[in-house]
């Protein structure tokens, strides 16, 4: 007789006891669990720590409150992406927008501009651009954390490419460093 590669486990089938006992242990569970509580909460504290007043947070500049430097004729220019952090650490947030022409037709090169505004909380204003449209030049990704702006843009490997299908992505960072943004990383150009 030959022994059989698994063992016999007729014991582990379950018959309707084991359904039982497990129906009981649970509602055991759920009554106790409603009659062990805890304790009721209080707003109350009895000493209160003292607090200092935080400085007020001051909003991001507003995109739509700028006028962007593109010369975009009848139409208007379009802000399609945003992210704030403060990037220059002074307490104060930045906005990063990608903005371009609202063309009719066909997909117009982005720039990328850095808005702040005054310690007052003036109007928001353009204090860099770190994309130019004359660069032909498409935004598909922005963040902005940490002091770091990041975009993946979409460009052309040659002025032959036609402008409906760019054929090189690149991932790029920029920092502010001693009063200006320095791209940070290297273009790493790959086809796409």
């Amino acid at each position: 007789m030959q022994h059989p590669a698994v063992p016999d486990l007729s014991h582990t089938h379950t018959r309707p006891i084991h359904w039982v006992a497990t129906a009981t242990a649970l509602a055991g569970v759920v009554a106790l669990s409603s009659v062990l509580q805890p304790d009721a909460a209080t707003a109350a504290q009895t000493a209160a720590p003292e607090t200092q007043s935080a400085p007020a947070l001051m909003a991001p500049p507003d995109p739509s409150a700028v006028v962007f430097p593109l010369e975009c004729g009848p139409v208007k220019a379009l802000v399609q992406k945003k992210a704030s952090d403060d990037l220059d650490g002074d307490g104060r947030p930045e906005t990063v927008a990608v903005v371009h022409c609202d063309a009719p037709m066909g997909t117009p090169p982005d720039g990328v501009y850095v808005l702040t505004r005054d310690a007052d909380g003036g109007k928001p204003r353009v204090v860099a651009t770190l994309v130019d449209p004359g660069e032909r030049r498409t935004v598909t990704e922005l963040s902005a954390s940490g002091g770091l702006v990041h975009a993946t843009l979409l460009g052309y490997s040659s002025a032959e490419v036609p402008s409906c299908c760019p054929d090189v992505t690149d991932d790029v960072k920029w920092r502010w460093k001693n009063g200006a943004f320095v791209r940070d990383t290297p273009s790493q150009a790959r086809a796409v």
